[in-house]
């Protein structure tokens, strides 16, 4: 039976397959995040907190290309895909935060949207090819691969790492939180 929550949040399931916890918990970060953002002008978006230059949009822009890095380079090799492609990393490492100040919120929330869509058909080509075992293309130096296993818990630390920066600067800026 499916859980909704207060929120409109898809629980993850409390007791299924390995599979299916993975992907609902994947997906109840990506719904948290979804949330947060859920009717902000560009002035929420672009709203900071304390001494941190991070924004909501900065979120949003930094987990679309998360999305990208792990599931279209990482798992399946492919070069960076546009707007990655043109951006010069060395010199501008935080350049997806940077320039989400310049985005509108329907563009940031296109951009990651559109990331996690491509996420999700890639997962379901990878779970056809060879399941949670399946090894990625691209390795570290030391020519370990992760599997798909490990990326998809890696983006929910991911998610739930920046899902707490998005409940504080969402609460500093209009005063909603989490209630959890």
């Amino acid at each position: 039976m499916a859980n909704i929550d207060d929120q409109g949040r898809l629980e993850p399931p409390r007791a299924a397959s390995e599979l299916d916890t993975l992907l609902g918990f994947l997906d109840f970060q990506r719904a948290t995040l979804a949330w947060k953002v859920d009717g902000l002008g560009a002035e929420g978006m672009r709203a900071t907190t304390a001494a941190s230059a991070m924004t909501l949009g900065g979120i949003v822009k930094h987990m679309a290309l998360v999305e990208n890095a792990w599931f279209w380079r990482w798992l399946y090799g492919n070069e960076r895909p546009a707007p990655w492609n043109a951006v010069d990393w060395d010199a501008e490492p935080d350049w997806e935060f940077e320039s989400s100040l310049h985005d509108t919120p329907e563009e940031l929330l296109s951009l990651w949207r559109g990331a996690v869509d491509e996420s999700r058909r890639l997962v379901a080509l990878a779970l056809d090819q060879g399941g949670l075992d399946q090894l990625a293309v691209r390795t570290y130096p030391d020519d370990e691969a992760p599997s798909l296993r490990w990326i998809l818990v890696h983006m929910i630390e991911e998610y739930a790492r920046h899902n707490g920066h998005a409940d504080l600067l969402r609460e500093a800026f209009d005063g909603q939180h989490s209630g959890e």
